[in-house]
């Protein structure tokens, strides 16, 4: 009888899709828990199985998998979804399943408790203060000096993360910020939000899984006021990588992050590396795809094999490199199409070029990762030519943007 492997919602594209996929290499079923089936396309297509469960709540997550396992065993639980990593983490405990510790999980998720305990176990992380009104954020911006950062407790894709070069900007975002009542997911937010120093220089992010460095990750980030991630180049080929592996290292731990998978988001600053952020679950913007295209490495596979209980022993890593450059929206409208997918296969080095959104869908304006429209992902022997071959694919994409009766271009 073949054994259930239950995802707790999912991304939309990219990581949710490739763990059902990994689940049944493994001889498994997988089944996508949601309050929103048709939120993910892909689940039919795949022909994964749907139930309906309650996802905010660990206890009818938990239920529900217990009915399942009347079926058929249950081997494991997980999720892609940042928003519901704590509550698969509570459901495998309730059910005696392998599992990350819930509790170091929703200090993670809340970035004031996930900053004081990077501080508590000296970890280097931007000045910040947590604040619930108006006044609190200026008068932290004021404190910390100017630009700022500000930024949602508990957000994920850099939704609602702003660059605040002064006050009035301040003012404007810590009010939008916390006017919002519940997350893109229905569920509330959290009644404050972080000001943070302006670290500028270089941004890397590293990837662990039960607590080791898999490899450290370049990204390319589009331009301010928003941190909508561009691209990415695995392995990161700059200087002072060795300090941002060391200090990421030094991040899981305090926060007991030692289990599964994290993806640490770190700048590098004047004084050296500076932890922006930890998350607590596998990479997204297609990370583990490149690490596995770059080194051989499947990530995604040992997620799925540590959360059924086995052990997730990792090759060495291969001598490759992979980038990844996605399409953004030019402007907020309605797509009407995409240009220049085959002129972009032809570019040496393209292993893959992805057009996630549909024609009709209105697309940009966030400032966040649902502003991308694709992707296009090269790899090969030589960083450089990788990096460069992403470019120019990228450059041979198109996006038709219809606003009020006008068409836009990008490129």
């Amino acid at each position: 009888m073949t054994a259930f492997f239950a995802l707790v919602e999912s991304n939309t594209t990219g990581t949710g899709r490739l763990l059902a996929t990994a689940a049944r290499s493994r001889g498994l079923r997988p089944v996508l828990l949601s309050t929103r089936p048709d939120r993910y396309p892909w689940v039919a297509g795949d022909g994964v199985e749907m139930a309906w469960a309650d996802t905010s709540d660990p206890e009818a997550v938990a239920q529900v998998c217990a009915r399942l396992a009347r079926r058929a065993p249950l081997a494991g639980i997980t999720t892609s979804s940042e928003y519901f990593v704590a509550t698969a983490a509570r459901a495998a405990a309730r059910l005696g399943l392998p599992g990350p510790e819930a509790g170091a999980i929703e200090q993670c998720r809340d970035k004031r408790r996930q900053r004081v305990a990077l501080q508590a176990g000296g970890v280097p992380v931007p000045a910040f203060e947590a604040v619930g009104s108006v006044a609190s954020a200026v008068a932290a911006a004021t404190d910390i000096g100017l630009p700022v950062v500000c930024k949602p407790a508990d957000g994920t894709g850099s939704r609602g993360v702003r660059y605040c070069p002064d006050l009035p900007t301040v003012a404007a975002h810590a009010r939008a910020l916390l006017t919002r009542r519940r997350d893109e997911r229905g569920a509330p937010t959290l009644p404050w939000l972080l000001v943070e120093e302006y670290v500028d220089g270089p941004e890397l992010s590293v990837e662990t899984l039960a607590g080791e460095v898999v490899g450290e990750t370049t990204k390319h980030v589009g331009p301010l006021p928003h941190f909508v991630e561009t691209g990415h180049d695995f392995p990161a080929r700059c200087s002072g990588v060795a300090d941002v592996a060391a200090t990421a290292a030094r991040a899981v731990k305090a926060l007991g992050l030692d289990w599964g998978a994290a993806h640490t988001e770190v700048r590098l600053g004047r004084a050296g590396p500076v932890v922006v952020e930890v998350n607590p679950r596998l990479a997204g913007g297609q990370i583990p795809v490149l690490i596995r295209l770059a080194t051989g490495i499947d990530l995604i596979g040992a997620v799925v094999d540590r959360a059924i209980g086995r052990r997730a022993t990792l090759p060495p890593p291969g001598p490759g490199h992979a980038s990844i450059r996605f399409l953004v929206a030019p402007a907020a409208g309605r797509l009407a199409c995409v240009q220049g997918r085959a002129e972009a296969f032809e570019v040496a080095g393209i292993v893959d070029v992805a057009v996630t959104a549909r024609p009709g869908d209105v697309v940009g304006g966030t400032g966040s990762f649902l502003d991308r429209l694709g992707w296009v992902m090269a790899a090969g022997p030589d960083g450089a030519a990788v990096a460069e071959a992403a470019e120019a694919a990228l450059a041979r994409l198109h996006p038709v943007v219809e606003s009020l009766g006008t068409e836009q271009r990008a490129g």
